[in-house]
């Protein structure tokens, strides 16, 4: 999953590249771990170098069949200390009893986009590739973003525009695009993008392309990723084990605020440890090797014993 908001001229070069990876498993080897839970293992990037500085059992789940499988042949090497699952990371919780993982020691979200989908055209994420408009991480469901664009009314696109992208011109976005739909259907990632560069300009002050956001709200949408991190934050702590620490990278604002909001009311009601007073973020050295991580955020928690 991801709301990152990236520039997608820098994904050719991030295609394995783990976030933070030093910060992360100081953070989550810190106790020994013996049960570890990756709720978005993509291709094994965290997962290996987790494996290799614990002893843990390891628990992964994504909902990306492709990187499932890429993430399989990596963490081969590991043999039955892995178990990886097709899943949803708002099913944490069913998902770990299914398997007999009674509780985690550590727990780890990334919810960056994986540059593995954005690289694909076929999969429809990029305004930078031309493909179909797809933008289903899972392809087992039937909703695509053509479905939306082609058939919801000019006030649901400007509210899913506004709301998952953040972007204030969503209504002439969304007029624009029901003006166009209306000569004939709307079904490659192209011919999106260059409706959003009529209604904004080729250009934007800042440097993202106008059409970064409305690409990201769909994906939302189409994913329904607010609702799966709503259930990842609701159970996700409750399936930690005593002086177990789950912890999130986010790179926007959409996703940091409810993961904030969250760990803030458990630490204030007494069960849980924020690990740093303020979000931990990249080193200057990493935002200059990988430029995806520069606008990545790391907050975890402990649970406390009883």
């Amino acid at each position: 999953m991801s709301l990152a908001c990236i520039d997608e001229d820098d994904a050719a070069d991030r295609r394995h590249v783990p976030v933070m990876v030093e910060e992360v498993c100081g953070l989550l080897s810190a106790h020994g771990p013996l049960a570890f839970v990756d709720v978005t293992v993509g291709t094994g990037g965290h997962a290996e170098a987790m494996l290799r500085a614990t002893r843990a059992r390891m628990l992964g789940l994504d909902r990306d069949g492709a990187a499932l499988e890429f993430a399989r042949e990596r963490l081969a090497q590991f043999g039955d200390r892995v178990v990886l699952e097709r899943a949803d990371f708002g099913e944490v919780a069913a998902v770990m009893k299914q398997h007999g993982f009674d509780g985690a020691d550590a727990m780890l979200a990334d919810l960056g986009m994986s540059s593995y989908a954005l690289d694909d055209p076929e999969r429809g994420f990029s305004f930078r590739l031309d493909g179909p408009l797809d933008m289903r991480m899972d392809s087992r469901h039937a909703i695509r973003a053509r479905d939306i664009v082609n058939e919801e009314s000019a006030e649901e696109l400007a509210r899913i525009i506004y709301t998952y992208g953040e972007e204030r011109a969503s209504w002439r976005i969304a007029r624009m695009i029901v003006e166009a739909r209306r000569r004939a259907p709307i079904e490659t990632t192209g011919e999106l993008r260059a409706i959003v560069e009529r209604a904004l300009g080729a250009h934007r002050r800042g440097g993202a392309h106008p059409a970064t956001r409305t690409f990201q709200a769909l994906r939302i949408a189409v994913n329904h990723e607010m609702e799966s991190l709503a259930a990842l934050l609701r159970d996700g702590p409750a399936m930690l084990n005593p002086g177990g620490r789950m912890l999130v990278i986010s790179y926007h604002s959409l996703e940091d605020r409810p993961v904030k909001e969250r760990f803030r009311d458990l630490v204030r009601a007494g069960d849980y440890t924020a690990i740093a007073r303020k979000v931990i973020k990249p080193s200057a050295a990493e935002t200059s090797r990988n430029s995806r991580a520069r606008s990545a955020r790391i907050r975890c928690i402990e649970r406390s014993a009883p």
